[in-house]
């Protein structure tokens, strides 16, 4: 199976042909999938071309792939604490990789370098979408907090509203999304529904901006302008610790942070301060740093902050975007073709 490797090309050199310019492989393709809680199954159609063996992520060696030409796997403790030189037991790694996450920053380096990397991104846009507009409706309308207890408080409560309505709107609001990829998109669309002024800033150039959608060109100015600010980049030696005292400073006294990419962009402490001196003036957290944070950190009794355990991606559909976009590779891999959704080791994403 080793010889497979002989004329591999730095991942960084793929072109959207170089699959048709690759030795022919051995068959059967052997395929080792520590995700077989997802998909085992449905590798069966490939009967005769794969040879499939069951790993497990959680594994204490993951990166222990034998003779794997692929290797199906996820997130999980033992590969974010990966050494930093690839082990021995990871020999020249599998000539393709399937991560299925959208981000790659829990994975070593030395997975990323001298072969194919697919990751599962966009597979669970459509939940994290729904839920950035769930915390948007929740911290504007705040329908959560109205809880009454009997006749008197729910007159009480009516009457409040009725002389001066306490609750916010979508409509006509200020957008700022940093990060402009899958996710960010099927945020814009959405929010675009609720009237909502979107305006994006994303790492990589502009050569359009879809209709409704402003580019800014800084995140001083993203921060500056924004009445919701949504983080939904990729946490990268660039991003971690982005969001710092010196940005948060820009924030408008109401503004509300949402962070459903990862917690490492947030100086968690600056975020703290700032949220005590009221700028910004609310924070949804699905992702923290790490996770879970210890016991009695601030996080989960501040007052200012709604915090949930890493759930924004979780949705009916996002096991079958996953099976469908991994057997897809996996055919166009046996044919030869370019693969779908690949990461470039120098970005990170």
């Amino acid at each position: 199976m080793r010889a497979v490797f002989k004329d591999r090309l730095h991942v960084s050199q793929h072109t959207t042909s170089e699959l048709n310019t690759t030795p022919q492989v051995t068959r059967p393709v052997v395929i080792l999938n520590q995700m077989a809680d997802r998909f085992d199954a449905e590798l069966e159609r490939f009967h005769g071309q794969v040879s499939v063996v069951t790993g497990c992520r959680d594994a204490a060696d993951p990166w222990n792939v034998g003779d794997a030409e692929i290797l199906f796997t996820g997130p999980s403790v033992a590969w974010s604490q990966a050494p930093a030189v690839a082990p021995a037991s990871w020999g020249q790694g599998p000539r393709w990789v399937h991560i299925a996450s959208a981000g790659v920053d829990t994975f070593p380096s030395w997975l990323l370098q001298d072969r194919f990397v697919t990751c599962g991104r966009g597979d669970a846009a459509g939940p994290i979408a729904e839920y950035v507009l769930t915390a948007l409706l929740l911290h504007e309308k705040q329908i959560d907090r109205l809880h009454p207890s009997g006749p008197s408080s729910w007159l009480e409560m009516a009457h409040r509203f009725r002389e001066e309505p306490a609750h916010g709107t979508l409509e006509g609001r200020k957008l700022g999304l940093f990060g402009f990829g899958a996710i960010g998109r099927a945020i814009a669309a959405k929010a675009s529904v609720f009237g909502m002024h979107v305006q994006a800033l994303r790492r990589g150039i502009w050569s359009d901006s879809p209709a409704g959608i402003e580019p800014v060109s800084s995140l001083a100015q993203l921060v500056a302008e924004a009445d919701h600010l949504v983080l939904a980049v990729h946490l990268t030696p660039q991003t971690r610790g982005i969001i710092d005292k010196s940005v948060l400073s820009h924030a408008k006294s109401e503004q509300h942070l949402i962070n459903v990419a990862r917690g490492a962009l947030i100086d968690q402490d600056a975020l703290l301060q700032a949220l005590d001196a009221g700028r910004p003036g609310f924070a949804t957290l699905d992702v923290t740093e790490p996770e879970p944070l210890p016991q009695g950190h601030p996080f989960y009794t501040h007052p200012r902050i709604r915090l949930t355990p890493h759930i924004c991606w979780s949705g009916p559909h996002v096991r079958k975007h996953f099976v469908d976009r991994a057997l897809d590779n996996l055919q166009r891999y046996l044919d030869r073709r370019p693969l779908r959704g690949l990461v470039d080791p120098l970005s990170g994403y």
